[in-house]
């Protein structure tokens, strides 16, 4: 801290606190009109990304999904139908 920081506030106490260190420090932007339609329009255009990169993953992970349940679905058909004949053989043996 310097002397002139010193002279400048009544007790060491408010020198201490008056200290960018101990006080938050708040930046503030002035900025056009037009600069900040651009500002906006960059946001938007960013969240509308987001949104279309999100719906494509989302998407990918759909059909991947579907494939791997319809490839179980037909290995649970084919898995019925090997045992069918065999229960109506049984059944024919048995009676």
């Amino acid at each position: 801290m310097s002397f002139e920081m010193n002279v400048m506030y009544s007790s060491l106490f408010d020198a201490v606190f008056a200290d960018s260190f101990f006080s938050p420090m708040r930046t503030v932007y002035v900025v056009s009109d037009s600069q900040l339609e651009e500002i906006k329009r960059n946001q938007r255009e960013e969240e509308l990304e987001n949104i279309e990169t999100s719906r494509k993953r989302l998407e990918e992970s759909y059909q991947a999904r579907v494939k791997v349940l319809d490839e179980r679905e037909h290995e649970l058909q084919e898995e019925i139908k090997a045992l069918a004949p065999a229960k109506k053989e049984k059944e024919k043996i048995t009676a």
